[in-house]
């Protein structure tokens, strides 16, 4: 029987996949688990479950977040451009009054 083991660093942090065990019941799987998986990096915990008690979810089965557009929330969305060229306009706009607020002051 396949076991699939997640690990966990510290304490708070998620549990990611680490890998798999072959072992016939349980405890053996967990022995198996800490042994390859548990002793190579600072673990504080280790999860281990039978691989046909996994289900999956994926984008062929559920829409994730609906069909509604969330580009907004990723800078590559956004047009940069525009506002640069009117921030370069500004500056100069503003070192022009700046020089003719001098040539007034003489």
């Amino acid at each position: 029987m396949i076991w699939e083991v997640f690990r966990q660093d510290q304490a708070g942090e998620y549990h990611t996949h680490c890998g798999n065990v072959h072992a016939p019941d349980r405890e053996m799987a967990l022995m198996f688990a800490e042994v390859q998986h548990g002793r190579r990096k600072p673990t504080n915990s280790l999860w281990v479950v039978p691989q046909k008690e996994i289900g999956e979810v994926d984008t062929e089965d559920a829409k994730f977040g609906g069909t509604t557009d969330k580009s907004y929330r990723w800078a590559q969305s956004y047009n940069f451009e525009a506002a640069a060229s009117e921030v370069a306009d500004s500056e100069s706009e503003q070192v022009q009054a700046e020089a003719e607020r001098q040539r007034g002051d003489d």
